[in-house]
C-alpha cells in the first residue's frame, strides 16, 4: 500500500512538473491572452506581462512569472501614466493597452557569445563587508548569474525556460525575456523617490511618470532622507566606501575600508550621486530583495534598473523625496501574493 501510495505521488509530481514545463513553453508566452483570476506559481499571462511593463520602464523589477507586490505596482503605475483606473490589478483593458504598445514577442532565443560565459567571475563572496574588502573585483559568481542580470529575470525562470542548460558553452542556444526598453526619455524634469510606495519614479515637467521602478528605501535604523535634493554625478562600476560612522548592524570593525568596484559590490553597478552627503540612489547585489527589504538609508534599485535611471538623469536633476504614504493604485491590491 506504502509503495502505491510512493508510484502515485512521484506520477503526481511528475504530471505537474510536465504541466510547469507546457506553461513556459515559448509560444505559451509569446501567444499568451488575457485571462482573469490569480494564478497561482508560474504563470505565462503574468510572464508576458511583466516582460512588456519591463520594457515601457514600468519596472516590476526581478522578472519571475509570478504575482507580487513589484508586479502589482508596476500594473498600477502603468495604469495612472496611460489614464486608466489604477487598481493595480491587471484588468483587460491595460492588458490591451500593454500588447499594442509593443509588438516584439516577449521570449526570444538568444545564443551564448564567449563573453558570456569566460569571466573573470568571483565564485565565492562572503557575506560579511569587511570580508569583501579583501577582494580585488566583485564580478558575477557565474554565467547564469551574468545572463539572468543582464534579462532582468530570476535564474530559477531561467532554468525553467532552458531545461537542461548548463550556461557554460559558447553557441548554446537560450530563450530569454526580450527587454530592450529602447530610447531612454529625451527630457525629464525630476525624480520622485516615494517612501511610502517604495518606488522611485520618472518625471516630466507637466508631473507625467515616465518610467517607475521598484525600490528599498532606508529603515527605521537608516531612514532615507525628506526634501529635495540634487544629481551631482553618475558613477559606473563604482567601488564601496565604508566609514565607521555609518554604525551598520553587523559591521564590527572600527576602520574604514573599501570595497572593490563590481556588480556584486553592496552599491552594485552604479552608484547616483546625491547633494544630501552620503546618500545616493544605486544597484544591488540581491535583485530579489529590491522593494521587499530596507537599505542603509540610500535609495536600491536593481541593478538594470538603476543603470536605467543613470542614463536620463544628469547633474543638478532635481530629486525629490516624498514622505506620505502612496495614493490608491501603487499600494500592494488585494491579488498580491
Amino acid at each position: 500500500m506504502i509503495r502505491l501510495l510512493l508510484i502515485v505521488a512521484a506520477a503526481l509530481a511528475l504530471a505537474c512538473g510536465a504541466t510547469d514545463a507546457a506553461k513556459l513553453d515559448p509560444n505559451a508566452v509569446n501567444q499568451a491572452q488575457f485571462a482573469a483570476g490569480e494564478p497561482k506559481g508560474v504563470d505565462p499571462t503574468v510572464l508576458r506581462a511583466q516582460i512588456l511593463l519591463d520594457r515601457a520602464r514600468f519596472s516590476p523589477g526581478l522578472i519571475d512569472g509570478r504575482l507580487s507586490e513589484n508586479f502589482a505596482k508596476a500594473v498600477g503605475a502603468y495604469q495612472t501614466a496611460n489614464g486608466l483606473q489604477a487598481d493595480g490589478k491587471l484588468t483587460r483593458e491595460t492588458w490591451d493597452k500593454l500588447v499594442a504598445a509593443s509588438t516584439r514577442p516577449a521570449l526570444i532565443a538568444y545564443e551564448l557569445a564567449t563573453k558570456d560565459v569566460r569571466g573573470p567571475f568571483t565564485k565565492r563572496i562572503p557575506a560579511r563587508m569587511e570580508k569583501m574588502a579583501h577582494l580585488r573585483r566583485l564580478g558575477y559568481r557565474n554565467a547564469m548569474e551574468r545572463l539572468a542580470e543582464r534579462f532582468h529575470v530570476s535564474e530559477k525562470l531561467l532554468k525553467m525556460l532552458n531545461p537542461g542548460a548548463t550556461f557554460r558553452k559558447a553557441g548554446t542556444m537560450l530563450m530569454v525575456p526580450d527587454v530592450g526598453r529602447g530610447d531612454p526619455p529625451a527630457a525629464i524634469a525630476s525624480v520622485e523617490v516615494d517612501k511610502g510606495a517604495r518606488v522611485v519614479r520618472v518625471l516630466d515637467a507637466s508631473g507625467k511618470w515616465l518610467a517607475v521602478y521598484p525600490a528599498s528605501i532606508g529603515s527605521d535604523e537608516k531612514p532615507a532622507p525628506s526634501g529635495t535634493a540634487e544629481v551631482k554625478r553618475v558613477v559606473h562600476n563604482p567601488t564601496y566606501h565604508y566609514d565607521p560612522k555609518f554604525a551598520f548592524k553587523g559591521v564590527r570593525t572600527k576602520r574604514p575600508f573599501t570595497i572593490a568596484a563590481g556588480p556584486n559590490n553592496p552599491v552594485g553597478s552604479v552608484w547616483i550621486d546625491l547633494s544630501i552627503e552620503s546618500y545616493g540612489i544605486h544597484g544591488t547585489p540581491e535583485p530579489g530583495k529590491i522593494g521587499t527589504t530596507f537599505s542603509h538609508g540610500c535609495i536600491r534599485l536593481t541593478n538594470w534598473d538603476a543603470e536605467d535611471l543613470a542614463s536620463v538623469v544628469q547633474e543638478g536633476t532635481t530629486v525629490n523625496f516624498k514622505d506620505e504614504m502612496a495614493d490608491v493604485g501603487n499600494e500592494p491590491p488585494a491579488v498580491a501574493h
